[in-house]
């Protein structure tokens, strides 16, 4: 598989999102994380590996979060990098692919963004998973499991004198592939790795905004299907954290996986829990939309009659008008036009409520070119 091609999304403040897309299945699969530094991430031989087999079941959305990476790296970063703006950065990315819905993975720290958009916008997100992931970094008295800031203090200040160096590159391999640590191999990837997300000063900001972010109140207003990954002898994030968020958001699922691999890996136990999730989150879209679909027929009241009143083309002009409305109302309830004759609109809804809101919506907004219109399901 080649390097898919690097394309930018503008978010509403101006920031350029760097972005790839790969694979044509059905399902599409957003990545996120802080950065995957999409100059380098294809070569890596076990992340490479790990995305060709995502993008073998879904289509794949990759990008690099504002500040890292290939994306814009802003001025006063610590106030851009709030969840907001980052879920910002997912959302106009599936803008420019025209994903209307998608399955949100999160890799680490990338789970907060995820979670973010799935809590603020359930009626994008198909479906969550979390990998290696954490609600906190840091230690609470309800939360024990966390970091000391002394712990964290240290880590970042490795990571200002250290960065993308043998060293802290084979530090970090021997964290998360324990049984890598003397693969010369993996330690040059690995500081490959760092190089593309960034410098120094990049990564010690993530690391002191990430150190800040706290899910313990958004998880239980997360309201789609949501699976948590994590293997129990990870050691650069301990086992505990992924219970908690499991336990902690609605519905979840706690998938656990053995050994102490922390980031992506060559094996298929990892791919393959995403894929099965995938499968059934599509699988019951199909279900939903096949048996709870709420129709919407609409048409022009007395229509020969207006027809002949205004003429050809006044009629002509008048239908075009209609059809205009119709569509941006159905644009804004989400429904899908299925069929158009003549005045009259045959669409579909996910459910009753959008369908009643548009037809009154378009009732509304016709009264405003002279004409009534029926509506009905």
């Amino acid at each position: 598989m080649e390097t898919p091609e690097t394309k930018y999304a503008k978010t509403a403040d101006g920031v350029h999102i760097a972005y790839q897309v790969t694979g044509d299945a059905a399902v599409d699969l957003v990545l996120v994380a802080s950065g995957f530094g999409l100059g380098e991430i294809w070569r890596g031989r076990r992340s490479g590996a790990f995305l060709k087999r995502l993008a073998s079941f879904s289509r794949l959305i990759l990008l690099d979060s504002r500040g890292m990476g290939l994306s814009d790296h802003v001025l006063d970063r610590e106030q851009q990098l709030t969840l907001e703006s980052r879920m910002e950065d997912v959302r106009a990315v599936m803008d420019a692919v025209d994903s209307a819905r998608a399955i949100l993975l999160g890799l680490e720290t990338g789970f907060a963004v995820a979670a973010m958009f799935a809590a603020t916008l359930p009626e994008r997100t198909a479906g969550l998973i979390a990998y290696g992931a954490t609600a906190r970094i840091l230690w609470a008295p309800d939360y024990p499991f966390g970091s000391t800031q002394e712990d964290v203090d240290a880590e970042i200040a490795d990571v200002e004198r250290f960065w993308a160096t043998d060293k802290l590159a084979r530090e970090y391999v021997e964290s998360i592939f324990p049984s890598a640590r003397d693969d010369a191999l993996e330690v040059k990837d690995m500081a490959a790795f760092m190089r593309g997300l960034g410098g120094p000063g990049d990564a010690a900001i993530w690391a002191r905004v990430d150190s800040e972010i706290d899910l313990r109140e958004l998880l239980p207003s997360i309201r789609v299907p949501t699976l948590v990954i994590h293997r129990r002898e990870d050691r650069a994030v301990p086992f505990e954290h992924g219970r908690y968020l499991a336990a902690h958001t609605p519905g979840a699922e706690l998938a656990e996986l053995p050994g102490g691999i922390h980031m992506w890996d060559v094996g298929d136990d990892l791919p393959s829990e995403v894929e099965r999730f995938v499968a059934t989150i599509h699988q019951e879209q199909i279900e939903l939309d096949r048996f709870l679909a709420t129709v919407l027929f609409t048409d022009i009241v007395d229509s020969t009659a207006v027809a002949s009143a205004a003429g050809d083309l006044g009629w002509a002009t008048l239908v075009e008008r209609h059809h205009h409305i119709v569509r941006g109302c159905l644009a804004r309830y989400r429904g899908t036009e299925m069929d158009t004759a003549g005045d009259g609109f045959f669409a579909t809804f996910d459910g009753p409520a959008r369908a009643v809101r548009c037809a009154l919506a378009i009732v509304v907004a016709v009264r405003d070119i002279g004409i009534e219109i029926r509506a009905g399901g």
